[in-house]
Protein backbone atom coordinates (compact mmCIF):
# COMPACT_ATOMS: atom_id res chain seq x y z
CA UNK A 1 0.00 0.00 0.00
CA UNK A 2 1.22 3.61 -0.58
CA UNK A 3 1.82 6.67 1.64
CA UNK A 4 -0.89 8.21 -0.38
CA UNK A 5 -3.54 5.26 0.29
CA UNK A 6 -2.60 5.16 3.68
CA UNK A 7 -3.07 8.65 4.10
CA UNK A 8 -6.79 8.35 2.53
CA UNK A 9 -7.49 5.49 4.60
CA UNK A 10 -6.20 7.53 8.00
CA UNK A 11 -8.13 10.46 7.49
CA UNK A 12 -11.81 8.26 7.49
CA UNK A 13 -13.35 10.54 4.53
CA UNK A 14 -15.15 9.50 1.12
CA UNK A 15 -14.59 13.17 -0.04
CA UNK A 16 -11.97 12.63 -2.98
CA UNK A 17 -11.28 16.41 -3.13
CA UNK A 18 -10.25 16.02 0.45
CA UNK A 19 -7.91 14.20 -0.29
CA UNK A 20 -6.58 15.81 -3.32
CA UNK A 21 -5.93 18.91 -1.24
CA UNK A 22 -4.59 17.27 1.99
CA UNK A 23 -2.26 15.15 -0.74
CA UNK A 24 -1.25 17.23 -3.60
CA UNK A 25 0.44 20.16 -2.47
CA UNK A 26 2.66 18.04 0.08
CA UNK A 27 3.61 15.19 -2.31
CA UNK A 28 6.38 17.85 -4.18
CA UNK A 29 6.86 20.55 -1.34
CA UNK A 30 9.37 19.93 1.46
CA UNK A 31 10.20 21.84 4.59
CA UNK A 32 13.55 23.88 4.55
CA UNK A 33 16.49 22.50 6.74
CA UNK A 34 16.64 25.13 9.89
CA UNK A 35 20.29 25.40 11.49
CA UNK A 36 18.27 26.79 14.52
CA UNK A 37 20.61 26.88 17.61
CA UNK A 38 18.82 26.92 21.05
CA UNK A 39 19.41 29.34 23.25
CA UNK A 40 21.66 28.45 26.21
CA UNK A 41 20.88 30.45 29.49
CA UNK A 42 24.14 30.56 32.36
CA UNK A 43 23.07 30.46 35.68
CA UNK A 44 23.37 33.96 37.45
CA UNK A 45 26.27 34.15 39.60
CA UNK A 46 25.88 33.96 43.62
CA UNK A 47 26.19 37.11 44.12
CA UNK A 48 23.27 37.92 42.21
CA UNK A 49 20.51 35.02 43.55
CA UNK A 50 21.88 36.63 47.34
CA UNK A 51 20.77 40.00 45.72
CA UNK A 52 17.64 38.94 44.39
CA UNK A 53 16.98 36.86 47.59
CA UNK A 54 17.81 40.13 49.77
CA UNK A 55 15.73 42.31 47.67
CA UNK A 56 12.69 39.85 47.90
CA UNK A 57 13.28 39.74 51.66
CA UNK A 58 13.42 43.41 51.86
CA UNK A 59 10.24 43.80 49.87
CA UNK A 60 8.25 41.20 52.00
CA UNK A 61 9.21 42.48 55.30
CA UNK A 62 9.02 46.03 54.55
CA UNK A 63 5.53 45.22 53.89
CA UNK A 64 5.10 46.01 49.93
CA UNK A 65 2.04 43.92 49.12
CA UNK A 66 -0.06 45.70 52.11
CA UNK A 67 0.83 48.97 50.23
CA UNK A 68 -0.25 48.48 47.40
CA UNK A 69 -3.94 47.05 48.40
CA UNK A 70 -4.72 49.26 51.48
CA UNK A 71 -2.43 52.25 49.70
CA UNK A 72 -1.87 54.01 52.84
CA UNK A 73 -0.25 57.43 52.82
CA UNK A 74 3.76 57.94 52.61
CA UNK A 75 3.29 59.98 56.01
CA UNK A 76 0.78 60.94 58.43
CA UNK A 77 0.54 64.07 60.49
CA UNK A 78 -0.68 64.79 64.05
CA UNK A 79 -1.76 68.64 65.64
CA UNK A 80 0.25 69.53 68.76
CA UNK A 81 -2.29 69.91 71.68
CA UNK A 82 -0.73 73.41 72.79
CA UNK A 83 0.11 75.09 69.77
CA UNK A 84 -2.39 73.86 67.15
CA UNK A 85 0.61 73.07 64.87
CA UNK A 86 0.75 70.72 62.28
CA UNK A 87 3.61 67.46 62.47
CA UNK A 88 4.52 64.92 60.39
CA UNK A 89 4.42 61.21 62.12
CA UNK A 90 6.20 58.53 60.30
CA UNK A 91 4.75 55.30 62.42
CA UNK A 92 1.08 55.07 62.93
CA UNK A 93 0.24 55.02 66.73
CA UNK A 94 -1.90 52.51 68.50
CA UNK A 95 -2.20 50.39 65.00
CA UNK A 96 -0.09 47.19 64.71
CA UNK A 97 -2.22 46.18 61.67
CA UNK A 98 -1.39 49.05 60.01
CA UNK A 99 1.50 51.14 58.69
CA UNK A 100 2.58 54.38 56.90
CA UNK A 101 4.66 53.71 53.46
CA UNK A 102 8.00 54.88 55.57
CA UNK A 103 7.53 53.57 58.77
CA UNK A 104 7.29 49.75 56.85
CA UNK A 105 10.29 50.72 54.63
CA UNK A 106 12.40 51.78 57.55
CA UNK A 107 11.26 48.68 59.73
CA UNK A 108 12.02 46.35 56.58
CA UNK A 109 16.01 48.33 56.58
CA UNK A 110 16.34 47.25 59.96
CA UNK A 111 15.10 43.54 59.19
CA UNK A 112 17.73 43.12 55.99
CA UNK A 113 20.93 45.14 58.42
CA UNK A 114 20.15 42.32 61.03
CA UNK A 115 20.40 39.86 58.29
CA UNK A 116 23.25 41.62 56.31
CA UNK A 117 25.14 41.16 60.20
CA UNK A 118 24.27 37.76 60.27
CA UNK A 119 25.29 36.82 57.00
CA UNK A 120 29.02 39.03 57.90
CA UNK A 121 29.05 36.97 60.85
CA UNK A 122 29.19 33.71 58.47
CA UNK A 123 32.01 35.25 56.52
CA UNK A 124 33.82 36.13 59.39
CA UNK A 125 34.52 32.48 60.43
CA UNK A 126 35.82 31.55 57.19
CA UNK A 127 39.57 30.01 57.71
CA UNK A 128 41.20 31.47 54.21
CA UNK A 129 40.79 34.96 55.12
CA UNK A 130 43.30 37.32 56.67
CA UNK A 131 42.58 37.92 60.50
CA UNK A 132 42.21 41.70 59.94
CA UNK A 133 39.29 40.88 57.17
CA UNK A 134 38.03 38.50 59.22
CA UNK A 135 37.90 41.19 62.55
CA UNK A 136 36.36 44.00 59.67
CA UNK A 137 33.45 41.49 59.28
CA UNK A 138 32.99 40.16 62.81
CA UNK A 139 32.98 43.81 63.69
CA UNK A 140 30.47 45.19 61.11
CA UNK A 141 28.39 41.89 62.08
CA UNK A 142 28.34 42.61 65.63
CA UNK A 143 27.17 46.55 64.68
CA UNK A 144 24.88 45.62 62.12
CA UNK A 145 23.16 43.22 64.61
CA UNK A 146 23.22 45.91 67.83
CA UNK A 147 22.02 48.35 65.43
CA UNK A 148 19.36 46.81 64.21
CA UNK A 149 17.54 45.45 67.19
CA UNK A 150 18.01 48.50 69.00
CA UNK A 151 16.01 50.33 66.12
CA UNK A 152 14.06 47.93 65.66
CA UNK A 153 13.24 48.23 69.52
CA UNK A 154 12.81 51.74 69.37
CA UNK A 155 10.04 51.17 66.44
CA UNK A 156 8.14 48.88 68.58
CA UNK A 157 8.04 51.41 71.56
CA UNK A 158 7.03 54.02 69.50
CA UNK A 159 4.18 51.95 67.99
CA UNK A 160 3.13 50.54 71.13
CA UNK A 161 3.93 53.27 73.81
CA UNK A 162 2.85 50.74 76.80
CA UNK A 163 5.24 47.71 75.24
CA UNK A 164 8.12 46.67 77.14
CA UNK A 165 7.36 49.07 80.09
Amino acid sequence: MSSAAAQLDQSGSIDPIFHAVRVLPFSFLRPPRLRLKLPSFSLPSAMTVYALILLTYFMVVSGIVYDVIVEPPGIGSTQDRFTGAVRPVVFMPGRVNGQYIIEGLSSGFMFVLGGTGIVLLDLALDKNRAKSVKVSYSTAGIAFIVISYVMSMLFIRIKIPAYLR
